[in-house]
């Protein structure tokens, strides 16, 4: 369709018109605020559109393209009239009755110039910085000098807390430092580069941070205004996280890691804010600042499972793509302080982005703090609080510092200082560049941990350090050669529903697999053919969509296997989270399969820990591998589906509501769920992060209620094609009985076992051989009247032959599962009463030691029966055969039937 001139160029004087400097202060107590996607190709305007919806547009949002904010006056009305406007007109733009009329034309060009429409609500964002506790200033002995001191006088640093600043120069454990001092010694101090904190403001009045404060990439979206000013009491965690990285070298307080860099400040989490003013802030000021450092995210409770929504989602995008230039604006995220809580950063959808550095904590010692949460999306480690020391920085106030500093709030900066040292020698360097210099300088620390494995690429990992400290000095240097990346490539393949599941746009779902003891498992194939399509010449991250629903959420347990036998624990259990709506179409991530060849099949395993009334199915999954292109020329730019949650996708078309009902959040503050001794518990580097295990050979550990993972995972069989495979089965090595493989896998068992049963074997032809032989040399004679127990006549018992009567039962009703009233009422009617309440020639019966082992006669002293009857008991039992009645069960009906015992008469009369 090709648009009149004149119409083009209104649509870029009106866009132009809307683009401002600062976004406009919101008024939520008065309007109601919206995000409208226009498609300008469409033929309706963006005025004509917002005024048929009864909206009034505001600003474009940021800097992504066709969004918009609108507003209308708010109202009591318990429906939304917005959205049921455009309900309206999506109903006339497909009525058949007037398809020509120019009505349902006119209906029909706004509705399609709508691709998105979405309220928004305002929630509050959780920083993840300590909570304060008291702490006494001790100095160290200053009567001999330390590796701070040295350090000191060679640079001429005269700020009185650096020799506190452990995570600078650590004078007990010299290793456990972010190592940068020897960079400043080359003159490299992150000069020209600006980070951008987005956080609850930055004092930009302080004597450590004024200097390095950039206004012009500062704002606060809280109350919409210039300058990102501290004003609630406890306003403190942006400026400390602020001088982490820039406090300049002076004599105030200590020194940040990139003390010659600029800082600026954006200010979202002293209050609620929508999803329209968290997506402007990740882009604010994106052309010239190249880092943003996040210190936040949703509760750290064990409990919750958030991730960003579709706005928030385009602005990261947005920022990758088009920050600094096109070389991508860089997210660090912390990963979280809920580990004593029992969370994961990968149920974060901010730390389990691509998109994202996770960075988690460790302490001075070098241990892992009990607060820094572990996943398979973590990629460094950071030096932060813990083991009886803090992180000493900058603090609100004009020659303010702050002593009691740390969680991964803390960790992070660190991180965002290393990476503008490093962007201050190569400014060219892309977001993924320095993802994977994270991936091949890091440091692997605490080596004997049980947490760390080898990945398919010769490299170390661990849930809890992902690929080690981050080492400053390493890091620069090596960005200093290196080479960059080619653009990025992906390979999204086709979700697999199992068992006809469904998940609608809602995220409702439906159909599935039941989730068995031992768990589920299906299998994707990838090809060098589908790579060579998508052009993808090598991995860096995977993401893993599932749909499964739950009772109990955190019951589930989830793990994909590559083709070279890598595992992701990408879910554990999580004991606090009982939500009951499983999960939607939730992506989880994983760095671990890093540089690994991804060609063969990868196998996702789903268990259940089996927890009393609780159940699942397991609905479907979808798998996406992203790296360097083959063809740099080729490459394309990434899309976000508006309803990628559902399953089976479905084509990305106009919303008539919002795609997201969680598309804006609420932040607590970062200190909310971080324990109060962050900075005094004592950390550890002898536990796995996961307690079952996490690669092949491992022996299995349960906690009670847990079902123990496995060991040796083997693909299921699939043919070696591109289609995915949606077939279900046990786990490998498994089948339906649990731990089976662990057995197996260890020789020691395994032949154990054999030789236990061959000696059972060999114990057992001996017994019954004994046994043939002591009856064959025994002499048989009736019971006298005052033996233990005597079995009444074969006509009132439960079947003909030896073996009627209890026996017989015990058999079959080990598979009928009888009560205990059933067995006494069996007894009754079969036969087995006491000899004291019937005369001994009532019928033949079998004394109570008839299957004792007992070698010569009965514990009575008088002989056994012969195994051959004489002629005279041939004719009784033939008697008793044919009366009426043989055989059947002596119900109150008599009709014999109900229980198992009908099957056990039937073989006995066949036997006869």
């Amino acid at each position: 369709m090709r648009l009149p001139l004149s119409l083009v160029f209104a649509l870029f004087a009106y866009d132009a018109l809307f683009v401002t400097a600062r976004p406009q202060k919101r008024t939520y107590n008065t309007h109601d605020y919206y995000v409208l996607e226009h498609n300008p190709l469409a033929g309706a305007s963006l005025a004509e559109a917002a005024t048929e919806l009864g909206l009034e547009v505001v600003e474009r949002l940021g800097d992504l393209q066709n969004l918009w904010v609108v507003r209308t006056l708010k109202s009591n009305s318990e429906s939304d009239r917005v959205l049921d406007n455009l309900q309206t007109l999506h109903q006339r733009a497909s009525s058949p009755l007037h398809s020509r009329s120019e009505h349902s034309h006119q209906a029909r060009r706004i509705a399609s110039s709508v691709k998105y429409l979405e309220r928004q609500e305002l929630r509050q964002r959780a920083k993840r910085g300590p909570i304060p506790t008291p702490q006494d200033d001790d100095s160290s002995d200053e009567s001999k000098p330390s590796a701070a001191d040295v350090v000191a006088e060679r640079l001429g640093i005269e700020d009185p807390m650096f020799p506190q600043q452990w995570h600078l120069v650590n004078n007990e454990y010299e290793q456990n430092m972010m190592n940068v001092s020897m960079l400043w010694e080359m003159g490299i101090t992150g000069e020209g580069v600006i980070s951008t904190l987005v956080d609850d403001g930055l004092d930009y009045t302080s004597d450590d941070l004024a200097d390095n404060f950039w206004a012009a990439g500062s704002y606060d979206f809280n109350d919409h205004e210039e300058l990102p000013t501290p004003k609630l009491f406890d306003d403190h965690h942006g400026t400390r996280c602020a001088g982490q990285i820039g406090a300049v070298k002076n004599t105030v307080c200590g020194m940040g890691i990139a003390y010659n860099s600029k800082i600026s400040g954006v200010r979202i989490l002293s209050g609620p804010i929508s999803d329209i003013d968290e997506a402007s802030s990740l882009n604010y000021g994106y052309e010239d600042s190249s880092i943003f450092s996040c210190s936040w995210g949703p509760p750290d409770d064990g409990r919750s499972m958030e991730a960003p929504g579709y706005l928030i989602q385009r602005a990261m995008l947005n920022g990758v793509e088009n920050g600094r230039g096109g070389k991508g604006s860089i997210f660090v995220f912390a990963s979280g302080n809920g580990a004593s809580s029992g969370d994961q950063c990968n149920f974060d959808g901010y730390t389990n982005s691509i998109y994202s550095v996770t960075v988690a904590a460790v302490d001075y010692k070098g241990l892992h703090p009990p607060y820094s949460e572990s996943c398979a999306a973590n990629m460094v480690v950071a030096f932060s609080s813990g083991s009886g020391n803090h992180i000493v920085t900058t603090d609100v106030g004009k020659d303010k510092c702050a002593t009691t500093h740390g969680g991964t709030s803390a960790a992070a900066p660190n991180a965002v200082g290393v990476f503008a040292l490093a962007l201050g020698v190569r400014p060219d360097l892309t977001w993924r560049d320095i993802q994977h210099l994270c991936v091949r300088t890091a440091d692997k620390i605490n080596p004997e941990d049980p947490d760390w494995e080898d990945t398919a690429a010769g490299r170390p990992f661990s849930y809890k350090y992902g690929f080690g400290s981050l080492n400053g000095y390493e890091f620069v240097t090596a960005a200093q050669n290196w080479e960059l990346v080619k653009p990025q490539a992906w390979l999204e393949i086709p979700a697999v529903q199992i068992a006809e599941g469904t998940c609608d746009e809602d995220g409702s779902m439906s159909g599935g697999e039941l989730i068995v003891p031992g768990g589920l498992q299906s299998t994707i194939t990838v090809t060098k053919e589908m790579m060579d399509q998508h052009n993808l010449e090598t991995l860096e991250h995977i993401t893993v969509r599932v749909w499964i629903t739950h009772t109990r959420r955190g019951d589930v347990e989830v793990e994909i296997v590559s083709p070279n036998g890598v595992k992701s624990v990408l879910a554990a259990r999580r004991r606090g989270d009982a939500d009951k709506d499983g999960y939607p179409g939730w992506r989880f991530m994983s760095v671990k399969h890093w540089d690994e060849n991804p060609i063969g099949d990868w196998t996702i395993r789903v268990s259940d820990i089996g927890t009393e009334n609780h159940s699942g199915n397991f609905l479907g999954w979808q798998l996406s591998l992203f790296g360097a292109t083959i063809d740099p020329s080729l490459a394309q730019t990434y899309q976000i589906g508006l309803f990628d949650h559902t399953l089976p996708t479905v084509q990305q078309e106009t919303p008539t509501e919002g795609s997201d009902p969680t598309a804006t959040k609420t932040y607590a503050k970062p200190t909310e769920h971080l324990p109060g001794d962050h900075g005094t518990a004592e950390g550890e580097a002898t536990q796995p992060a996961f307690p079952n295990p996490t690669s092949a050979g491992d022996t299995p550990t349960t906690e009670p209620n847990d079902v123990a993972e496995e060991t040796n995972t083997t693909p299921s069989d699939a043919s070696p094609t591109s289609t995915p495979s949606s077939s279900m089965t046990p786990t490998a090595d498994e089948g339906w009985f649990s731990d089976m493989g662990n057995l197996v896998s260890d020789k020691r068992w395994f032949f154990g076992a054999l030789g236990a049963v061959a000696i059972f074997g060999i114990s057992m032809g001996v017994f019954f051989w004994r046994r043939a032989a002591r009856r064959r040399r025994a002499a048989y004679a009736s019971l006298p009247a005052g033996d233990d127990v005597a079995m009444s006549s074969l006509a009132r018992g439960g079947g003909s032959g030896a073996g009627g009567g209890r026996g017989t039962k015990e058999l079959y009703d080990a598979f009928g599962e009888v009560s205990d009233d059933e067995d006494e009422y069996a007894d009754e009617n079969t036969g087995l009463r006491d000899a004291r309440e019937r005369a001994v020639g009532e019928g033949l019966g079998f004394h109570s030691g008839f299957l004792d082992d007992e070698e010569g006669p009965s514990r009575t002293g008088t002989p056994a029966y012969k195994d051959e009857p004489d002629e005279q008991e041939r004719v009784e039992k033939q008697l008793q055969l044919q009366r009426p009645g043989h055989g059947e069960r002596d119900s109150p009906d008599g009709s014999g039937s109900g229980s198992s015992w009908e099957h056990a008469s039937e073989s006995l009369r066949r036997t006869d």
